[in-house]
C-alpha cells in the first residue's frame, strides 16, 4: 500500500518500456513530475510532449523512451492520482471498521481536501475531463472508486446492506463534493478553507438525514 497522497511512479500499461534500472525510474517520475506541474500552472492544452522535455529539463526523445504519446503520460498520471485516492479511501474504510471515525464526514471532508491541496494536477486533470477520452475515464474512474469506499464506510456505520438508496447516495456526495473542491482549489495559493467547512456542515445534515433512513429501513 503506498502513503495516501504519494503518488507511484508509472503507469505500467501504457509505459513504452519498464524502467529498469535507478536512472530510468528517476526519469520516469520527473517527466510525470513535470507534467502535473504544467496541468497545475498551465492546464491541459499546454501540456505537449515537447513542453514536458522543457520543463524536465530532458531531451524530448527521452520522454518517447517511456510514453509513446500524450495520453500516454495522461493515463500514467492518471493513475497515480488514481492510486493516492484508493489509498486514502482504504484507510478511511479501515479506520470506520475499527470504529476510529468519531466524525466521518468531516474526516472525510478533510483527507479529500488535502489529497485535491496536494494534487493540483490531478484537479486540472479531472476539470477538463470534456477534452479527451482518457481524462474522462480518469475522471469517472476516481469517482467510482471513492464512492464505492464510501458506501462500504456508510454501511458498516448504519449496520447493514443500503442497497440501492446508499449507493445512489454516496454517488451524490461525491458528485457534490467534488464539484466544491474543485472550486476550493482551482487555483493556486491560499485557498478557501471557509467554503470546506461550509461543505461540511451540508454533509452533515445529508448523513444524519441518510442514517436516518437507512437504519430505519433495517428494522
Amino acid at each position: 500500500m503506498t502513503q495516501a497522497g504519494k503518488p507511484q511512479p508509472t503507469s505500467a500499461a501504457r509505459l513504452r518500456r519498464q524502467p529498469q534500472q535507478a536512472r530510468s525510474r528517476a526519469r520516469v517520475e520527473a517527466i510525470l513530475a513535470a507534467a502535473d506541474r504544467i496541468l497545475s500552472q498551465e492546464g491541459y492544452e499546454a501540456l505537449t510532449m515537447r513542453r514536458i522535455a522543457e520543463e524536465a529539463g530532458a531531451p524530448v526523445g527521452s520522454i518517447y523512451q517511456f510514453y509513446p504519446d500524450k495520453s500516454a503520460v495522461v493515463d500514467a498520471l492518471g493513475q497515480q492520482y488514481l492510486s493516492a485516492f484508493k489509498t486514502a479511501t482504504d484507510e478511511l474504510v479501515e479506520r470506520a471498521v475499527e470504529g476510529e471515525l468519531a466524525d466521518p464526514v468531516g474526516t472525510l471532508v478533510d483527507v479529500y481536501a488535502e489529497l485535491f491541496r496536494s494534487q493540483p494536477g490531478g484537479s486540472a486533470l479531472w476539470a477538463g475531463r470534456h477534452l479527451s477520452p482518457e481524462l474522462a475515464r480518469a475522471d469517472d474512474a476516481s469517482n467510482t472508486l471513492i464512492a464505492e469506499g464510501l458506501q462500504r464506510i456508510v454501511e458498516h456505520l448504519t449496520g447493514g446492506p443500503g442497497g440501492e438508496r446508499a449507493e445512489r447516495a454516496t454517488r451524490m456526495v461525491v458528485w457534490a463534493a467534488n464539484a466544491v473542491l474543485h472550486e476550493v482549489f482551482k487555483s493556486p495559493g491560499e485557498s478557501d478553507l471557509e467554503t470546506v467547512d461550509e461543505l461540511k456542515r451540508m454533509l452533515h445534515l445529508y448523513w444524519e438525514d441518510l442514517r436516518g433512513r437507512l437504519t430505519s429501513a433495517q428494522r
